[in-house]
């Protein structure tokens, strides 16, 4: 199943499964509950992220070949972080490069995890069964910021509009979390470009460690780390400018385009 969320040309927010370009057709029911889908069509006026999450937890250092290529050792435990809610963006909406750090916008391609219900201490063979599904997510990071003012993550992860996610929500059956393709396209190239097998932490372990440490409520989000290939560590580096496009794609789930403007 794909849920796209999306508001409708009278103005109200719906949720479709994409059909011919503009239109979907529409479900009946509760994103968070029993969903049917319909004959009925809508034409689709805007594109919005998939949720208004609760939290947004993100893992950092996720990759082998990120970590290598950031000279950071492999963690023995997921490494935690969070974004903003204010920082989620729908498809199509820019990327705002913010006055106070504009220089060293770096994308970030993740496949990205949706809580489907109340998770709490779940062992890693049911914690598929507590999500609703997979999206594709930018984890934008002013690097600056990130590694040599703050020295934190906080500020750096969560700017206004750091977070695109998108296009649609794909469930369960539809993906295998253990080896989708993922890749980030800048201005037409391609910058990152790997598999979720190359994860120090898959998804049923991460979801297992975030529940044993926090109560994941539906909606939540959970990035799950970036593939070697960021703009930070190429030479010379590579970051995002006024006027770019930046394109991150999952297979099966799609492709999430944001252009990149300055505040």
């Amino acid at each position: 199943m794909k849920i796209l969320r999306f508001i409708d040309s009278q103005g109200r927010v719906r949720l479709g499964e994409p059909a011919e370009q503009g239109w979907a057709r529409l479900y009946r029911g509760e994103l968070f509950g029993d969903l049917e889908l319909t004959d009925e069509r809508a034409r689709v006026a805007k594109r919005l992220a998939p949720v208004d999450p609760p939290n947004v937890f993100a893992i950092g250092l996720n990759y082998r070949r990120h970590a290598a290529e950031s000279g950071m050792v492999l963690p023995k435990a997921p490494v935690i972080f969070l974004k903003a809610t204010t920082s989620v963006a729908a498809p199509g909406a820019p990327i705002i490069l913010p006055k106070s750090a504009p220089d060293e916008v770096d994308y970030e391609v993740e496949l990205a995890m949706i809580v489907g219900r109340t998770a709490k201490n779940v062992s890693a063979y049911d914690a598929l069964d507590y999500l609703l599904g997979f999206t594709c997510a930018n984890d934008v990071t002013a690097r600056d910021c990130q590694r040599r003012i703050d020295k934190q993550w906080a500020r750096a992860k969560s700017f206004d509009t750091f977070c695109p996610l998108g296009p649609v929500v794909v469930t369960p059956d539809e993906i295998d979390p253990d080896s989708a393709q993922l890749r980030t396209i800048l201005n037409g190239q391609v910058m990152q470009e790997s598999d979720t097998g190359d994860m120090i932490f898959g998804c049923r372990e991460l979801v297992q460690y975030l529940s044993h440490q926090f109560t994941l409520l539906p909606g939540t989000v959970i990035c799950t780390g970036t593939p070697s290939g960021v703009g930070f560590a190429r030479r010379p580096p590579v970051y995002l400018r006024d006027g770019d496009e930046v394109t991150v794609e999952v297979d099966r789930i799609g492709r999430l385009t944001n252009t990149v403007v300055k505040e």
